[in-house]
């Protein structure tokens, strides 16, 4: 998906914007200097994919690290070239739209819209760059929440001809997104069908299908937020469904195991937990109907099957927690006690690597929001080693001490003796995390570590603190 990401400048960018061939200068900056705005453009638009074909003839795996990095190199390189461009005395025609594009690539908005917008007042013969001129301009617009004038060029976008589904979507979609941000949901909602309709619409050009089922599951779920905000129950679960018959249709497990999912714990959270565990039920059955394959089929249930605990669990009093060995620095507590404040179990392991990527978040919520009646628990459990070397308990204790010193982290550390928090809790795979509400009801269970997953725990962490 990073990649996708990566070439999203090409569905804002020319058609067919072909390399310019020309000799580069031995000084990097008199051959910039002496390149037209566009060449500069090309240069930077095609700085991705020229760093994944070095990595290639080097047999170097282009990984997740040395992906952002020639990310950042492509900003810092887009910023070097829109100053140097934007310098110039004779900028006109194309020259601004190329500006404007650098300054796009380069995060720029402020440059980005004064760019594109002198291109799109100019009464030039340019009407698919001048579209996607003015799909940029309004994706700024919203981003800076500056909804009434991203409106009015919207209007002006869709009454234009020609459009893209791709500029559609994200335009719709960003528009959305900068309404649900201040919580205006009945604002929120046309524009997140639009955009949505538009991302189903891609589906049918093979070409952009892969891109299209990415697009369809974050414009799906705008639709069914726009309307679970909002109160709208009917409207939020027939988002989801449509998402699952869209799923059917392009015979993707994973997307109706995402929309099932959805579901049952939209049913759960709004006090229809039979209705949910009845979902869970029909789905499991209804999947085998759903897919003609059996690899996908099993897929479906593999992966539902695997929340059967989470999801018995969801809207119940959290139990509490047995065999507690150590739990340190603080005083044992039970979960009945700790009431009235809002408790995340995080189960974890010093072996855990994706454990480590949540550190930073839980250190900064316990900070912020343990004021507040916020309290992070770190469950783990004797493992009988240290780094592969046989440990005994008490040796095992000295170094989940030292651990928490090191990793700085500010919250107990619960141990048990042996799998039995974990069996209870279903938290047999790390990380899995554990929000129990003040009334002491489990609210939520995810298993697993995201950039989308730290951010839907952020969420859910603030709305609970929240609750009163």
């Amino acid at each position: 998906m990073k990649v996708l990401t990566s070439l999203f400048i090409l569905s804002f960018a020319i058609t067919a914007a072909a390399q310019s061939g020309r000799v580069v200068a031995t000084d990097p900056l008199a051959a910039a200097n002496e390149s037209t705005v566009r060449e500069l453009f090309d240069e930077v638009n095609g700085f991705i994919r020229a760093k994944g074909a070095e990595y290639d003839a080097k047999k170097v795996l282009f990984s997740d690290r040395l992906f952002a990095q020639a990310k950042l190199e492509q900003r810092q390189l887009a910023a070097k070239y829109a100053a140097i461009a934007g310098a110039r005395k004779d900028l006109a025609g194309d020259d601004l739209y190329y500006l404007g594009m650098l300054h796009w690539v380069a995060e720029n908005m402020d440059g980005t819209a004064e760019a594109l917008r002198k291109f799109i007042a100019l009464d030039v013969a340019e009407p698919v760059r001048q579209q996607t001129a003015r799909s940029i301009v309004i994706v700024v617009l919203a981003k800076q929440k500056k909804l009434d004038e991203a409106e009015a060029l919207l209007a002006e976008y869709l009454k234009t001809e020609p459009s893209k589904l791709t500029e559609k979507a994200r335009i719709e979609g960003e528009i959305a997104k900068a309404y649900q941000a201040q919580g205006k949901f009945a604002k929120m909602a046309p524009h997140a069908e639009a955009g949505y309709a538009a991302s189903k619409a891609l589906l049918k050009d093979a070409a952009s299908r892969s891109r299209g089922l990415d697009e369809i599951l974050d414009a799906g779920m705008l639709v069914y937020e726009a309307y679970r905000d909002s109160g709208e129950r009917q409207k939020a679960e027939a988002a989801l469904d449509d998402m699952r018959a869209v799923a059917v249709e392009t015979t993707s497990p994973s997307f109706y195991y995402y929309a099932v999912d959805q579901k049952i714990k939209f049913l759960v959270e709004t006090g229809r937990k039979p209705a949910a565990l009845q979902l869970y039920q029909s789905a499991l059955k209804e999947a085998e109907k759903d897919f003609a394959s059996k690899g996908q089929q099993t897929d479906v249930l593999t992966r539902l099957k695997k929340k059967q605990k989470h999801y018995a669990l969801l809207g119940e009093i959290a139990p509490e927690m047995p065999l507690i060995d150590q739990w340190f620095p603080g005083k044992q507590k039970t979960l009945a006690e700790l009431r009235g404040k809002v408790v995340l179990l995080d189960f974890w392991a010093t072996w855990c690597g994706p454990c480590f990527d949540a550190y930073p978040h839980l250190i900064e919520w316990q900070q912020d929001l343990g004021p507040h009646g916020f309290e992070i628990l770190g469950v783990t459990r004797y493992y009988g080693n240290i780094g592969g070397v046989v440990a005994a308990p008490l040796a095992e204790t000295e170094y989940l001490k030292r651990f928490r010193t090191k990793e700085k982290l500010n919250y107990d550390i619960v141990v048990g003796k042996d799998q039995s928090i974990q069996f209870l809790y279903g938290a047999t795979a790390l990380p899995t995390a554990v929000l129990i509400d003040r009334k002491g009801i489990i609210r939520y269970i995810e298993t697993g570590t995201s950039d989308a997953r730290i951010e839907q725990m952020r969420e859910m962490v603030y709305k609970l603190v929240a609750e009163k």
